[in-house]
């Protein structure tokens, strides 16, 4: 991962944490003419104590400050110090003879200067970088702490949760504190302290040794500062937008939900449904109800949301760690108010228009329904022939009924349908909850109607007196023949409609046999006239 190429000085502080054997040996001679013999005087191991001290300064004996030069952390070193440059022919304390040959197995573990300062190391960075760490900010990282010669002391990861501190505010030892400084989210750092920038003489615990120089990889998780608000980049406008979100408007929007290292905690796209909520009315975090001000249908929107504006220090269960900043990536699919019309544009108007849609006609037209980014849900071309319904008949959505109304065959409209006009907040067929529709019609056929309850109707006034007019022959009866004749024949002149979309014999019959009271097969006129004095509903309804 690293490797320190830092060698020993004079003047530099060591740690000679396991100062292994010191031997006495005599005067070198032939093993096979001459005893030898040796024994151990002191160690670092027994003590279980690393040996500190600055080289080059007289502190120690002067072989031991010239053995020891030039070395490396985990560097391992067998030192032999003749008797002029140790304790010289006095010894010392009756532990060291005179004239003693000292032997140290020495392991370096440590190397530090005071004029030292933190060593910084980049060991990877994002490509981007949108800010970089200051004081006063609250970052998350993660870490491995070792001391000098790779023993690990500490880790984040061995604990699966971010370290989480301010910055420049004394919670942390001064070598850390400059050591973040300056670090993108996603950057990876080897900060190396030394030790009087960190837990200097005393150390800390049984972990961290006195004196320790210490060595912390570090990955930047999150950073924010308390002063942040909500950050908002628009990737994706549509053209032509002429209406933005408001509070109060409902809105069905698709979103990433990630942390800024680019860990994804939740998406819409994952559950193939949108989120739904209303703007600015605390149904939603403090952040997102004012990042969904001011949006188009179509927009895509990146939104930085600080914790104190999301879910704060708790964060959510396992789901979202406390002190997390979120970023959403956010595609409005549509929105409306509780309070929108249904929205009719003429696309195309005929130069002739003498008769206009309305209640009680039976009409034929064509449609496609889409939802407002554009995904067509339904379309008329996939039937053989044009959609067929009577207006008024509640054969169809309220708003669709609406954008029907008042059309010239020919016509062709853009009606935008909020949901509380089409399927409201259920789901129906393809079509989502709560789903605003968009629907491109074009009247093909319009045959005028008569009320709900009525087969036929005059247009204007009827004949009157009515039995002679329909006695065509004079013989004072009219059978069915006769009858139909004479409904038709109405029609044909545009003084009365039958009721479209049903069979024009059986509603005849109907309508015949409705008058026959008797059931000869014949209407008289006083059939005719006591109905109509009775006031029977069919007679007048039907007459």
């Amino acid at each position: 991962m690293w490797r320190m190429t830092r060698r020993l000085l004079s003047s530099n502080r060591v740690s000679l944490s396991r100062l292994t054997e010191l031997q006495l040996l005599q005067q070198k001679a032939s093993l096979s003419r001459r005893s030898r013999w040796s024994r151990r005087l002191s160690s670092s191991y027994d003590r279980d104590k690393a040996f500190i001290s600055q080289v080059g300064l007289g502190r120690l004996i002067a072989g031991m400050d010239r053995g020891l030069l030039g070395m490396c952390v985990n560097e391992r070193r067998r030192v032999i110090v003749p008797p002029h440059l140790a304790y010289g022919s006095i010894g010392t304390g009756g532990i060291i003879p005179p004239d003693a040959v000292l032997v140290y197995d020495v392991l370096l573990l440590d190397i530090w200067n005071e004029k030292d300062k933190v060593e910084i190391r980049t060991l990877s960075k994002p490509a981007s970088c949108r800010r970089t760490t200051a004081a006063s900010d609250f970052v998350r990282y993660h870490y491995n702490g070792t001391l000098l010669s790779g023993e690990l002391f500490d880790s984040s990861y061995s604990r699966n949760a971010t370290y989480d501190t301010y910055l420049g505010q004394g919670d942390l030892i001064k070598g850390m504190d400059e050591g973040l400084l300056g670090m993108c989210v996603g950057e990876r750092r080897l900060i190396i302290v030394p030790p009087f920038l960190a837990y200097g003489e005393n150390g800390y615990g049984t972990m961290i040794p006195p004196q320790a120089t210490l060595v912390f990889e570090v990955l930047m998780v999150d950073v924010f500062n308390p002063k942040d608000d909500v950050t908002v980049e628009a990737k994706e406008v549509p053209k032509g937008c002429t209406r933005t979100t408001v509070t109060g408007d409902y809105i069905r929007y698709h979103y990433n939900g990630t942390f800024q290292d680019g860990t994804v905690f939740d998406s819409s796209y994952q559950r193939n449904s949108t989120y739904n909520t209303y703007i600015g009315m605390g149904y939603v975090i403090q952040g997102m109800d004012k990042a969904l001000q001011g949006l188009c249908i179509g927009e895509k929107r990146r939104v930085v949301i600080p914790p104190h504006l999301a879910y704060g220090e708790k964060g959510v269960g396992d789901f979202i760690p406390g002190s997390a900043v979120l970023v959403f990536d956010i595609h409005v699919i549509d929105f409306h108010n509780p309070k929108d019309p249904v929205n009719i544009k003429v696309t195309h108007k005929p130069q002739e228009c003498n008769m206009r849609s309305e209640a009680d006609d039976l009409i034929q037209y064509r449609y496609n329904c889409s939802l407002m980014d554009g995904t067509l849900l339904y379309t008329s071309d996939q039937y053989d022939s044009p959609s067929v319904t009577t207006l008024g008949a509640n054969n169809v959505i309220l708003g669709l009924e609406e954008g029907l109304r008042g059309m010239c065959v020919g016509e062709r409209r853009e009606v935008v349908i909020p949901p509380h006009f089409g399927h409201g907040e259920n789901e129906a067929g393809v079509v989502p909850r709560s789903a605003v529709l968009f629907f491109e019609l074009e009247l093909v056929e319009l045959q005028k109607g008569v009320p709900e309850g009525y087969m036929f109707v005059w247009v204007g006034d009827g004949p009157d007196p009515l039995f002679p007019a329909m006695d065509l022959d004079g013989d004072k009866q009219v059978p069915l023949e006769e009858f139909s004749l004479f409904i038709r024949l109405q029609v044909q002149g545009g003084k009365g409609r039958l009721r479209p979309g049903i069979d024009v014999d059986s509603i005849i019959k109907d309508m015949f046999d409705n008058q026959d009271r008797n059931k000869d097969g014949k209407i008289v006129e006083d059939e005719l006239t006591v109905t109509e004095d009775k006031g029977s509903k069919q007679a007048r309804d039907e007459l």
